[in-house]
């Protein structure tokens, strides 16, 4: 099966534009060798439906990557399960709204039947350009109510909400005598705004003082990283696709002065971050591919979104090692303990 990847930078658009037109899209079938896919579908189903959805992936990140694997696998089966034809594309928006804009439009213009984007900026972008046209069907929104996702027309979607409060208890459970957490996040990710003003809420209750740090560049993420070396015990990080982009040098830096990094994904874990409590990715990315399957063979997009079952600590046994951390603790708290390491750059 071929796949075609539409990564669109701001200096080769118009090239990508002109590439994608002419070029067929990824594309997932019912047939078997030998027969066509059409004829495959109305031997299985009847119907012979044919749909094409863009996958809009908002940045490069592992927990993001892991998302749209998950949605290409799941369109795949369901392809074969129900006997149709589905063809999709990717498009990468590098960060940039004025790209994710850009990707909106030839959406609208090649006329996709649904689009799929993954992370708040991407799905604000393709819901603006669509403006209720197709189903747009998010993934991986942890506030979509903030994001302002909600009671639209043809939206709905996954949400990775992230339990706050859990994992300020992990970060307490080892360590009883923090006496002052950094907050690092991005003030331009709609993501972040919630669990921050949660930690904040749990900080002052316990009594314990935070300083926040913010950055909506790797270069400011890295100075406010620097800025909280000496002055806490220890980070809090929210499923923030800005700091993500940054994960792997944000975790050596703190992993280098003593200060455990706590945070909103997996994908920072394996970057280097210490512990986390979240949602299984691969599984919010096949529930968004379900959803947007339901959404064109029925004609219907529910009202509401759904909110991805949590409970998943990991904990990279690397960076433990490294701190001198004893995180038995995490076993007497409710959920599943995974054990990863530091994955390589690249993988």
């Amino acid at each position: 099966m071929k796949k075609l990847l539409a990564v669109l930078t701001a200096a080769t658009f118009a090239l990508s534009l002109a590439a994608c037109s002419g070029s067929d899209s990824s594309s997932s079938q019912s047939a078997s060798a030998g027969q066509s896919s059409a004829a495959t579908a109305e031997a299985t189903s009847g119907e012979g439906e044919s749909y094409r959805i863009a996958i809009v992936q908002q940045v490069d990140h592992s927990s993001l990557d892991e998302i749209r694997t998950a949605i290409e696998a799941e369109l795949d089966a369901r392809a074969a399960a129900d006997g149709v034809t589905i063809e999709y594309t990717e498009f990468n928006g590098q960060g940039d709204s004025s790209i994710l804009n850009q990707i909106g439009s030839q959406v609208v213009s090649d006329g996709y039947d649904a689009v799929i984007p993954i992370a708040s900026l991407a799905a604000q972008c393709m819901v603006n350009a669509v403006d209720g046209s197709i189903p747009v069907v998010y993934a991986a929104i942890s506030d979509p109510a903030t994001a302002g996702l909600t009671d639209l027309e043809n939206v709905t979607g996954t949400s990775d909400a992230l339990d706050t409060k859990f994992i300020l208890d992990m970060m307490f459970a080892v360590n009883p005598d923090i006496q002052t957490v950094g907050l690092l996040y991005s003030n331009s990710e709609t993501n972040s705004e919630t669990p921050i003003a949660e930690a904040k809420a749990y900080l002052e209750d316990k009594g314990v003082a935070y300083v926040e740090a913010t950055g909506n560049a790797t270069g400011e993420v890295l100075d406010a990283v620097n800025g909280l070396t000496d002055r806490v015990d220890a980070v809090f990080t929210p499923t923030d696709n800005v700091i993500m982009s940054a994960a792997g040098a944000v975790a050596e830096t703190l992993t280098d002065a003593g200060i455990p990094f706590y945070a909103g994904a997996d994908s920072f874990v394996t970057s280097g971050a210490f512990a986390t409590c979240g949602v299984n990715y691969t599984d919010l990315g096949t529930k968004t591919a379900d959803m947007a399957v339901d959404a064109l063979q029925t004609a219907t997009v529910p009202s509401d979104y759904t909110v991805m079952e949590g409970g998943v600590i990991t904990v990279n046994t690397e960076t433990a090692a490294a701190l001198g951390l004893d995180y038995s603790a995490f076993n007497d708290m409710a959920g599943t303990v995974v054990e990863v390491t530091t994955a390589a750059a690249g993988e």
